[in-house]
């Protein structure tokens, strides 16, 4: 593939249709999940419409949405600070090992260096998703001991 001509922008509410697409995406390719359509795209509605949430941020090449990065955010009282969980991370499968999701992690990492209140950057990976987890590492993200565990409410686990 070619260089791509790539820029990296906020989300907005325009874009909450292609948002929603890839997670449905996103949640099949990983886990063989299909999302429920009037869930997924009013839950991406919701947090595009609400920055205290979170924030999506998207990558664009020749004015096509080519992937995304959400961010959320948990206070650390440990720390005094606040750590971004990335999420929802998805590049169209023509972009894929172009160098988009570095572009989206590296224009996260910028822009929680420059907030004297972001104290770290989280993301959870599959534990058998080993190519994810060498691309993770080789962004500076280090592997933690700890292990993520969950109560659903709505009956999925």
């Amino acid at each position: 593939m070619a260089e791509l001509d790539l820029s990296i922008r906020e989300a907005h509410p325009s874009d909450a249709a292609i948002i929603a697409e890839f997670n449905a995406n996103l949640a099949f390719e990983s886990e063989g999940m299909r999302l429920d359509p009037g869930l997924v795209g009013p839950g991406v509605e919701t947090l595009l419409g609400d920055r205290s949430m979170g924030r999506y941020w998207v990558a664009e090449s020749d004015g096509r949405v080519v992937g995304q990065i959400m961010v959320t955010y948990e206070w650390s009282d440990w720390r005094n600070g606040m750590i971004w969980w990335i999420q929802s991370v998805y590049v169209h499968g023509d972009y894929r090992r172009s160098g988009v999701f570095s572009a989206l992690y590296r224009h996260v990492e910028s822009l929680a260096g420059q907030d004297p209140q972001v104290c770290g950057i989280r993301l959870y990976v599959e534990h058998a998703n080993a190519r994810a987890q060498r691309t993770y590492e080789s962004l500076g993200m280090n592997m933690t001991d700890y292990r993520v565990m969950q109560s659903m409410f709505s009956g999925d686990e």
